[in-house]
């Protein structure tokens, strides 16, 4: 198994030091809020223990849960607009599915706006925004690793060919159709087997996996790069700000490609990609 998304250290702890940071607005003051699950849980106790490392005080850090397909935002946005008052917070959403209608919906008529709390989603992309009423999410932001509107010719053809087949087979909205974050990590990911299977001249499991190793290939996003150890990519990291058209305004971007860590350094200090899996231990 290969892992063509994100780790945490490659979309949610980089979306937080972001907005911790004076170019992302010097915020200090943090509201997880998460649909209930494995891994809005597990990020969040990464970000908070992140959070606590870097001197933010526990008081600062608040964190909530919601079942999936939970609706009713109206006490949470209240809480947040407590939380809120004085300045300086920011909401990280791990929200998922069809809860985040009727959250961003709330969040807006209880007069929350970006420049009061901007929320940081890490599962709302293009497709998601595609279902909803941008308009009370202008200027709110979302951390990936891809967006549609990302400006380069391998983009340009892909999101082309991909619109052409939705038209072509006539799938709900045809061409209207949006690529995002998940569809161009399961799109590369296929060709990056495909190399590996040219380089080992064999569909072998065990001489693929060796050739996966270092794979690199130019995404439609940029080149991405495959771990020698880990079995997880090497992916740039993207801020974006939402516009009214339901795509992504890159603000921020990483230099180069992040390296990713499926093992925290803050909750679990000793292991990481220093780290390398040898018949069952971890040896550095």
């Amino acid at each position: 198994m290969f892992y063509t998304g994100a780790a945490v250290n490659q979309q949610a702890q980089p979306a937080v030091e972001y907005l911790m940071s004076p170019e992302g607005g010097g915020y200090k003051k943090f509201y997880l809020l998460g649909t209930d699950y494995v891994y809005p849980r597990t990020t969040n106790k990464i970000l908070r223990a992140m959070l606590l490392a870097k001197k933010v005080p526990a008081a600062n850090i608040a964190e909530e849960y919601t079942p999936f397909h939970h609706q009713d935002y109206q006490t949470i946005c209240g809480k947040i607009k407590k939380f809120a008052a004085g300045g300086g917070a920011a909401v990280i959403s791990t929200i998922n599915g069809d809860s985040n209608v009727p959250f961003y919906k709330e969040f807006g008529n209880q007069g929350l706006r970006a420049e009061d709390a901007p929320i940081m989603a890490f599962s709302v992309a293009e497709d998601e925004l595609r279902g909803m009423d941008t308009s009370a999410l202008v200027g709110h932001l979302a951390a990936w690793n891809y967006y549609q509107s990302v400006d380069t010719p391998q983009n340009k053809k892909f999101v082309a060919n991909f619109k052409a087949y939705c038209k072509k087979n006539n799938l709900p909205d045809g061409e209207n159709r949006v690529t995002d974050d998940p569809i161009e990590a399961a799109y590369f990911g296929v060709y990056v087997w495909k190399q590996a299977v040219e380089k080992a001249k064999s569909t072998d499991v065990d001489k693929v996996r060796a050739a996966v190793y270092n794979q690199k290939f130019l995404a439609p996003g940029g080149e991405i790069m495959m771990d020698c150890c880990n079995q997880h990519t090497h992916k740039p990291v993207l801020i974006g700000e939402i516009l009214k058209d339901g795509q992504f305004k890159t603000i921020w971007r990483s230099k180069g490609l992040v390296k990713p860590e499926p093992w925290s350094e803050y909750t679990n200090p000793d292991k990481g990609c220093d780290w390398i899996k040898h018949k069952g231990t971890y040896t550095k």
